[in-house]
């Protein structure tokens, strides 16, 4: 990093007080948005899930949304907002660890006017144990390890260093090489030939800071280009900016080398949610703008190489079919005081109308790449009118969200760890809205496993995995979460699944086709696999989930 002397001399005579504080949230946050593309793209299954950047930065954004308007000088006041609003709007697993840790420091500094290096290490000592005290079975070379190797190394380091900037920067430097060392202690990263990506967050959020009290950008990304594959464009519709009227997508061959931060730099001068993209020899640009921008995009690319495809889009019409989809007519059940409500998670239109003809009180949007906050999932329930209810969060990374949400409520919640929609459909089959809650979320927790779930997508990088050879934009298959397969058609991933899942031993596969198959499509190869497996009864039903073809109920 390039240091400015002069800033760096004068915010060391400054006190860390609580407006101190509230200037390095911002710049962590900022720099972590800047990163979270490249954050998204670590992820160890080759899968159109990579959602731990944007999960740490919609966490960290409601616990900036907390404290913006907040004037305090007391650090403990300032540090107590930012670890509530991070709590409230926790998504995924990363984003729930990350609002454990920001819930320890704020322990640690709670009576502090002020931050000294006293107060730092303290409070980065009980970010590592409140973390760890969050999760039930916590693994090595993850988040947990990087915030645990960091606490440590303050600790240890603590009488080297003469104020909290030198203590920062050890922080920062212990972050890295922890993260560096992740694919040592977590095989499943070293085969995918990643670091964890949670970790990776949690440093950059951490080199924020520094980078702020340096002088240095937060605007420019340190890398960016990721598979075109593996872009979030979907994504990128949650954190529409007030002011940006269009999306411009933009496919091109430069004329020669990119420049990428040149080309980063000149793109943050006409808009946000930037994303670059790479894949068959040609480039992908995302951007969101202005309307009288919506043009400027395409002409400076046009003159730095060849453009291939352009695609404009009105935001706010986006939003609107997004709203629109979300309210489709869905007949949720009547829920009487003292009855049983069930809350579920539901990645698309027609599953959340399969879980309603169920029974459940509400649906909760969210699934792959869009994980629902503890504020979603409390939101969902708080109003209706019992005072029992059972949360299914029907994938792994809602979980904790789903358990966070049940701390923070006066209501009796009991979450059934649902890691998969088929397995939220079995659990409601056992679902008695008049039972004991307890009781009933036993009988459901049993249910659900007696299900194996099938998914079906694309590949998003080119990867080798439990022996499974898989390249870039291929057909993957996965069996209960464990890549199982892949192949070259939708057809043949689906049969590779049903072989590797015995299917020939089972009585039912239903198949939930998602938003980019057509019903005829899809019931064409359903005959297929009954003409394969003509002990099996086959059902077919629009599922509407994005990302995946297929998600398969096999009984």
């Amino acid at each position: 990093m390039a240091i400015d002397t002069a800033r760096v001399e004068k915010i060391r005579r400054r006190p860390v007080d609580g407006l101190a504080f509230k200037r390095l949230m911002e710049a962590g946050l900022t720099w972590l948005r800047t990163n979270q593309q490249i954050v998204n793209s670590l992820n160890v299954f080759p899968v159109p899930d990579g959602d731990t950047g944007t999960n740490m930065t919609l966490t960290l954004q409601a616990a900036w949304n907390e404290i913006k308007d907040k004037g305090t000088h007391h650090l403990g006041e300032m540090a107590a907002a930012f670890s509530k609003g991070a709590l409230m709007g926790a998504r995924g697993n990363s984003g729930v660890i990350s609002s454990q840790i920001l819930r320890g420091f704020s322990r640690g500094v709670h009576d502090r006017e002020t931050l000294d290096l006293e107060s730092f290490v303290r409070a980065l000592g009980e970010a590592r144990d409140t973390a760890y005290k969050g999760v039930v079975k916590p693994v090595e070379g993850t988040i947990l390890t990087v915030i645990k190797e960091t606490a440590n190394a303050a600790e240890a380091g603590v009488g080297s260093v003469k104020d909290a900037i030198e203590l920062l920067e050890l922080v920062v430097r212990a972050a890295d090489e922890s993260v560096k060392r992740t694919p040592e202690l977590l095989p499943i990263l070293k085969q995918a030939g990643v670091v964890d990506s949670g970790g990776k967050g949690l440093f950059f959020f951490l080199e924020g800071m520094l980078r702020h009290v340096y002088g240095e950008s937060l605007e420019t990304p340190t890398v960016s280009v990721q598979p075109i594959s593996a872009m979030d464009l979907q994504g990128a519709l949650e954190e529409v900016e007030e002011g940006q009227d269009y999306e411009v997508v933009v496919d091109f061959v430069p004329s020669g080398e990119l420049d990428l931060h040149g080309f980063y730099g000149k793109l943050e001068e006409m808009g946000t949610s930037i994303q670059v993209g790479e894949g068959d020899g040609m480039y992908r640009m995302h951007i969101h703008v202005p309307t009288e921008k919506r043009y400027e995009p395409i002409d400076y690319i046009m003159g730095i190489g060849t453009v291939t495809k352009v695609a404009i889009e009105n935001l706010m019409a986006q939003m609107d079919d997004i709203q629109k989809s979300k309210a489709s007519q869905v007949s949720f059940a009547d829920v009487e005081p003292g009855n049983i409500a069930v809350v579920v998670v539901s990645p698309g239109a027609g599953i959340s109308r399969i879980f309603a003809s169920l029974g459940v009180a509400a649906v909760v949007a969210g699934g792959q790449t869009m994980n629902p906050s503890t504020q979603d999932i409390l939101g969902s329930f708080e109003n209706l009118p019992t005072d029992k209810v059972i949360i299914l969060p029907n994938n792994k990374n809602i979980v904790m969200a789903a358990n966070q949400a049940k701390e923070v409520t006066v209501k009796s919640v009991q979450v059934v760890p649902t890691r998969t929609v088929p397995q939220g459909l079995a659990a409601m089959l056992s679902f008695d809205p008049d039972g004991d809650v307890e009781a009933v979320a036993a009988k459901m927790n049993r249910a659900m496993n007696n299900v194996k779930t099938g998914e079906i997508t694309v590949a998003t990088r080119s990867v080798e995995i439990d022996g499974v050879i898989v390249r870039d934009g291929q057909v993957i298959a996965l069996l209960d979460g464990k890549l199982v397969a892949s192949a070259d058609t939708v057809e043949h991933g689906l049969f590779e699944l049903l072989e590797k899942a015995e299917a020939g031993e089972h009585e039912i596969v239903t198949l939930f086709f998602g938003e980019d198959m057509t019903h005829a499509e899809a019931n064409r190869i359903a005959d297929a696999v009954r003409k394969k497996y003509s002990n099996l009864e086959v059902e077919v039903q629009e599922g509407g989930q994005p990302h995946y073809q297929f998600i398969l109920s096999i009984e």
